[in-house]
């Protein structure tokens, strides 16, 4: 399961998504997750639908890769909709002692979950078409004007980038230890909540030496190839916006511009 996990893994490509420039879509990525939470209507989430699909087919993302991305999460989105179930007031559709199921809730937990698969699919979208380069980059050019007030961009990007591409090593290395443990007769899987929280010690006492072992070995890899911070720093390509990324924006600001309409109107 932990393998599932696509966060922060890049798929290389040629798309148009792929090409834009990686400011282009980090502003993308938080103005949509923002304007998710303008949709109320049924035909706003039918709209947010479709513009996801239309996204994941431009990328070129194979569809299968961007439901594994989902899988680990299932949970939490499930959790998400019986919560709604059960605590919504309105017409009961279903009762069983105290639990009462209702209309509203049924809808309300509907289009909850349909809000967090949303930010999941358009998240992975981000760091599917980006490598982790032109992600430092993008959020290092950003985070720029704020270097005025002692914000330290470039520190700031490299350690979000690194967080990020280390997940799936991360994840990769407790699935490793799990079964290393397994092998050797641990149980995860049964017992009360307190016995398996005991049963994690074997897991977690590895994990963290395996990682700041990795973390040291990177820093002596920077600092070995005179890594200094961003200062002075210059780029053999710099990133510039062109026609495709102003006609992100534009198509952005529609699309925004149409959920606000529709929740003004109430359709």
């Amino acid at each position: 399961m932990l393998t599932d996990i696509m966060l922060g893994q890049y798929f290389p490509g040629d798309s148009l998504i792929h090409r834009l420039d990686p400011r282009t879509k980090i502003l993308f990525t938080l103005s949509f997750i923002s304007s998710i939470f303008l949709a109320e209507s049924s035909f706003s989430y039918l709209s947010l639908t479709a513009f996801i699909v239309i996204l994941v087919l431009i990328s070129r993302i194979p569809l299968g890769m961007v439901l594994k991305s989902l899988k680990p999460l299932w949970m939490i989105v499930a959790l998400t909709l019986a919560i709604h179930l059960v605590t919504t007031p309105g017409t009961v559709l279903y009762s069983w002692g105290p639990v009462a199921v209702t209309q509203e809730g049924v809808r309300q937990g509907l289009l909850m979950s349909a809000r967090l698969v949303f930010l999941i699919i358009v998240s992975s979208l981000l760091t599917f078409t980006t490598s982790p380069i032109a992600l430092t980059d993008g959020i290092e050019q950003l985070l720029t004007p704020f270097k005025k007030f002692g914000l330290p961009a470039h520190e700031l990007a490299m350690m979000m980038t690194i967080a990020l591409r280390f997940i799936p090593t991360l994840l990769e290395e407790t699935d490793r230890i799990i079964k290393a443990q397994t092998a050797r007769g641990a149980d995860f899987t049964s017992g009360s909540i307190i016995r398996r929280a005991k049963n994690m010690v074997p897991i977690l006492v590895p994990l963290f030496i395996s990682a700041f072992r990795r973390a040291d070995e990177l820093a002596t890899a920077m600092e070995a190839r005179c890594y200094r911070g961003g200062e002075g720093r210059t780029r053999m390509k710099e990133m510039m916006f062109d026609r495709a990324d102003w006609l992100a924006f534009a198509v952005t600001i529609a699309f925004i511009g149409l959920l606000l309409a529709l929740r003004l109107t109430g359709r």
